[in-house]
C-alpha cells in the first residue's frame, strides 16, 4: 500500500538487470525466519525497504548495519512483525553470520487510510536513486551487473532509468 510497496518498486526495477549465479534477488514482502539459512549460506544480504520516522525528508536514501536498527525488549508479535535485526539475532544463535547492508528510504506515507497502489510523488522521483544504491553495493562487491535492454555493464557512476513511461 503506497509507500510501504517501495520494496517491491525496487524488485521489479532490478529485474531490468542480469547477475552472475551467485546473486539471488528476492521480494519477500514481510520478513520471516525463513531467511535464517540465507544468514548461514550468504556472504552478504541487503535489504531494501521503506522507512518512516528518521525526521528527513520523503525520499532521503539511508545505508546502515542490521545491528544499527532498534533492538526490541520483548519477542515480535507474529511472523509479520519480525525486524531484520531478529533475524540476524537469531541466526547468530544458531552460529551463523553473513554482512548485513539495510538500504532505504524515507517514506512519505507508509500508512495510507484507504488501500493505495502506487508511491507517493516524492518517494517515485527518488526510486532511480535507491535503485542506484543496490546497484552501487553490488559494484563495490565487483558482482558483474549487466542492464538487460543494453548489454551495458553496470560500472561505478552508472545511473538507473525507470523501465519506460509509466512503469509505475
Amino acid at each position: 500500500m503506497l509507500d510501504d510497496g517501495l520494496g517491491c518498486y525496487v524488485y521489479s526495477e532490478l529485474q531490468s538487470y542480469d547477475f552472475p549465479e551467485n546473486v539471488q534477488v528476492h521480494d519477500l514482502g514481510c520478513l520471516t525466519l525463513d531467511r535464517i539459512n540465507d544468514v548461514r549460506d550468504c556472504d552478504t544480504i541487503i535489504t531494501v525497504d521503506a522507512l518512516d520516522g528518521t525526521g528527513h525528508l520523503a525520499g532521503t536514501l539511508f545505508r546502515f548495519d542490521p545491528q544499527d536498527m532498534a533492538k526490541r525488549s520483548f519477542g515480535t508479535q507474529s511472523l509479520h512483525d519480525l525486524r531484520l535485526s531478529d533475524l540476524f539475532d537469531s541466526a547468530f544463535l544458531l552460529g551463523y553470520t553473513c554482512e548485513g547492508v539495510c538500504l532505504g528510504m524515507q517514506v512519505e506515507n507508509p500508512f495510507p487510510s484507504q488501500a493505495t497502489i502506487g508511491l507517493s510523488p516524492s518517494v517515485e522521483e527518488k526510486l532511480p536513486d535507491l535503485v542506484d544504491l543496490v546497484l552501487a553495493e553490488l559494484v563495490r562487491r565487483d558482482i558483474e551487473v549487466v542492464e538487460k535492454d543494453t548489454g551495458q555493464l553496470v560500472v561505478s557512476g552508472f545511473h538507473h532509468r525507470l523501465r519506460g513511461e509509466g512503469a509505475l
